[in-house]
């Protein structure tokens, strides 16, 4: 029997800490209780729908808390349980639910995904800007980053137009023989 409850428990933690960076897995949001029982197929949209789940979550919380542990998630399964198979026994029920969830991890699904639409890709050509943002990507269309949008400022010391740059050493330092010193 142990084993089933560990698998269980697996399932309850990966579920708990679906989609919250912080969460430790001792604890699972109504959010989230609501997915573990659509993924795993609890929900049948006959005996027990959405609105099910979430009455049943309310019913087994405590008062002032959002989220249950694991005895909760238990208690809470096995009403459902009792609900979804009407025909079995109370431990019959609750073996059958629980096989549901066994090993299961949250199904990510409908992730977004970049949409190649005739108008995105008409505004996202860099081969087709103008002005000032035409300046911002090379050739291949890569952007250049700061270097395309802010100006480099030149701190060389010259004005800006200045044709003879770095001239001046090779005058000062020009050869004086002939001269008379």
């Amino acid at each position: 029997m142990s084993k089933n409850i560990t698998a269980l428990e697996e399932s309850f933690r990966r579920f708990a800490i679906h989609g919250d960076t912080r969460a430790t897995g001792k604890e699972m949001h109504g959010k989230n209780w609501s997915k573990l029982c659509k993924d795993c197929g609890v929900i049948d949209g006959k005996n027990i729908t959405l609105t099910d789940v979430d009455i049943v979550f309310s019913k087994v919380k405590k008062k002032s808390s959002r989220t249950i542990i694991f005895d909760e998630f238990k208690v809470a399964l096995g009403e459902l349980a009792r609900k979804k198979y009407k025909d079995k026994t109370g431990e019959e029920a609750e073996a059958e639910v629980f096989q549901l969830i066994e090993g299961k991890s949250p199904v990510i699904s409908g992730v977004t995904r970049a949409v190649a639409s005739p108008t995105v890709s008409r505004l996202t050509d860099t081969t087709k800007f103008t002005g000032s943002h035409k300046e911002r990507f090379d050739e291949t269309g890569r952007g250049k980053g700061k270097a395309g949008r802010v100006d480099i400022v030149d701190t060389s010391g010259y004005v800006s137009g200045y044709k003879h740059q770095g001239s001046y050493e090779k005058k000062v330092t020009k050869p004086t023989a002939g001269r008379p010193m």
